[in-house]
């Protein structure tokens, strides 16, 4: 068997040491953080706010341009904040009959100086067009109702409502809050129906 002859000084010699100063270790601890970074965010998804909790504001458009600001809309007293399903590839027959309600009890939420916004969810494009052909079955809204598109999911995400899946866009829901901006009552449906009707709104309004 041949002998392996092994230098003493070699043996002796501690292990070379590893530049953690290096370029490479710099990149490789920068791609760990933005790692740790993207998995901490989507862990952190938006919570539906609860009752007694304050409703987040937000600012989207109505159809034609016109900018809406949930936190000036409750400044004018109480405000009923609808989230349909907007526009999933097609217009929701439901959504269609919960605003149709809506605007026909109108003067009831005038009378009570109540505010309904309505916000229309669904893919950017053309979600304007969309909206508009939706309002197209109402009869004109009236100046206390407000409709609003969502066309990056903004408002749906930040409430928590993305219903993700296949030809959906957002969990049907309806808040009310006070001027102050705190959420009296609310009811997410996990389904196309069960929808708040105005009249169920109208009792929640004489026991708040």
């Amino acid at each position: 068997m041949a002998s392996v002859n092994l230098d003493p000084k070699q043996i002796d010699r501690p292990p070379a040491r590893i530049n953690n100063h290096s370029p490479f270790f710099s990149a490789l601890r920068c791609l760990v953080a933005l790692a740790c970074t993207v998995v901490g965010s989507g862990m952190a998804a938006a919570q539906t706010p609860a009752n007694g909790a304050k409703a987040p504001d937000f600012t989207l458009q109505t159809p034609t341009g016109k900018t809406v600001t949930l936190a000036k809309e409750r400044a004018k007293g109480t405000t009923v904040l609808v989230v349909l399903r907007g526009f999933p590839g097609y217009q929701c027959p439901y959504c269609v009959k919960q605003v149709h309600d809506y605007v026909e009890h109108s003067a009831d939420f005038a009378a009570r100086k109540v505010n309904v916004v309505l916000v229309y969810p669904g893919p950017p494009a053309d979600l304007d067009q969309h909206a508009k052909e939706f309002l197209a079955t109402q009869a004109d809204l009236p100046s206390n109702i407000k409709l609003v598109i969502d066309p990056e999911y903004k408002m749906t995400n930040l409430y928590g409502l993305r219903w993700d899946a296949p030809h959906e866009t957002a969990y049907p829901s309806t808040f009310i809050l006070n001027a102050g901006g705190t959420i009296l009552f609310e009811k997410i449906s996990r389904e196309h129906g069960d929808r708040t009707t105005a009249n169920e709104i109208l009792a929640q309004l004489k026991m708040n």
